[in-house]
């Protein structure tokens, strides 16, 4: 059977809105609408709470996650086999966004926020597949359009204006839950997704006996098989924390370590914009030189050590000089991150004919890392500050670019 391709014309438009459309209003309500919330509410105990909504949040996206991938790898429907799930997602993502807003206990807010949890990845873990969509020769562009441009505005852009909404958060919630539906619908349209009900099954597929929990084997490869899957994996994971470690604690970070006081907000806006910069910059070129040079697996690994710089510059400044350099180096290790570490997961994929299933394990990466990051921190900080968060995230940003790096695979 051929592979289903979509011209660039049309996806690029559509990977560079839709994770945009979920990822700048996920990431402006976890790291400030709700930090500020849950401080409204219970502002003794704000350190261990956002860690708990991190843990149960983590649990319940690896479970829904993994669904969604493979209840997309094979459905068939007039609009294709991603597009369904990530609107139907990022609907039910919307309603959960403004209860949450209304939220006047931390269990109410916690189931609330659990429930946006579970669809968020059912807009995630279809989406991030139209990158197999592009033609052969247009991938590393496709990958750069989904992580360095989208993402890069997600990231960044959309903190930028959440910071203006830190004294309203509660009406933050609404907007940009309802912003994340209408662009998930407005990248929907224009990938324009083919029909796919008359694709055909493979026989083996037909008469592959029903999945047992004793059958994990046959879900994840052995490691001879899925290494170099695994490696990249636990890079993105160890890579995740290490930048999460500061970004999902920037408000506090603000607030009690760096004592910004009335320029919290602008400080915030600073970063990100700084951010944003960097990112677009590397969305827009560090896709097509990987194309021209076939260079993929040293620029992933290597982007880790900007990371690593930045963690260590904001520690020992403590000033606007720190906060501009950390922004620089983020946004630029970031930027070249996020153009191309799903392309080189495309490369490790073990099996092709379940590109969802392993794509939205590998973007699980990306909620393991804004649940784990905060427990570590959490944990780190009740023992030795916050000062201490800097080291977990140069430790862990420098870890996540060796696993990389030790790719077979991808020669460079």
């Amino acid at each position: 059977m051929s592979k289903t391709t979509i011209s660039l014309k049309r996806l690029i438009p559509g990977l560079i809105i839709g994770p945009a459309s979920w990822l700048g209003p996920y990431i402006v309500m976890n790291s400030l609408f709700l930090p500020a919330l849950i401080q409204h509410l219970d502002a003794p105990n704000k350190i261990q709470l956002v860690a708990l909504f991190s843990t149960c949040g983590m649990i319940v996206a690896a479970i829904s996650n993994m669904i969604a991938g493979a209840l997309s790898d094979k459905t068939k429907s007039k609009f294709g086999k991603r597009s369904p799930w990530s609107v139907g997602g990022a609907f039910v993502f919307m309603l959960a966004m403004i209860a949450a807003s209304f939220s006047p206990t931390i269990p109410i807010l916690l189931i609330t926020w659990m429930v946006g949890q579970a669809a968020l990845n059912f807009i995630v873990a279809p989406m991030v597949a139209w990158i197999d969509f592009a033609p052969e020769d247009g991938r590393g562009t496709a990958s750069s359009a989904y992580g360095g441009l989208g993402m890069a505005l997600g990231n960044n852009r959309f903190n930028v204006l959440g910071a203006l909404f830190l004294s309203q958060f509660r009406l933050g919630f609404i907007i940009f839950g309802i912003f994340a539906f209408v662009g998930t619908l407005i990248a929907v349209f224009i990938v324009h997704e083919p029909s796919n009900i008359n694709e055909k099954i493979h026989h083996e597929e037909k008469n592959k006996p029903k999945l047992t929990l004793n059958d994990l084997k046959s879900i994840f490869p052995n490691w001879k098989v899925g290494r170099d899957y695994y490696l990249a994996l636990m890079g993105k994971i160890f890579q995740g924390v290490g930048n999460f470690a500061i970004t999902g604690y920037i408000l506090y970070i603000m607030t009690d370590f760096l004592h910004r006081g009335s320029q919290t907000q602008s400080s915030i806006q600073l970063i990100n914009v700084i951010m944003l910069i960097f990112g677009i910059l590397m969305g827009f070129i560090a896709g097509p030189i990987s194309d021209k040079f076939k260079i993929l697996k040293f620029p992933v690994g290597f982007s880790t050590i900007f990371l690593a710089i930045g963690a260590i510059s904001l520690f020992l400044l403590r000033n606007d000089a720190g906060i501009i350099i950390y922004a620089f180096m983020a946004g630029l290790g970031m930027g070249i991150w996020n153009s191309l570490d799903n392309l080189l997961n495309l490369e490790v994929i073990p099996d092709q004919n379940r590109v969802a299933f392993f794509l939205g394990v590998y973007n699980l990466g990306n909620t393991i890392t804004q649940a784990i990051a905060p427990v570590i921190a959490a944990a780190v900080i009740s023992l030795f500050g916050f000062s201490a968060i800097f080291v977990v995230s140069f430790v862990f940003s420098l870890t996540g670019g060796i696993l990389m790096l030790l790719i077979k695979s991808v020669k460079r």
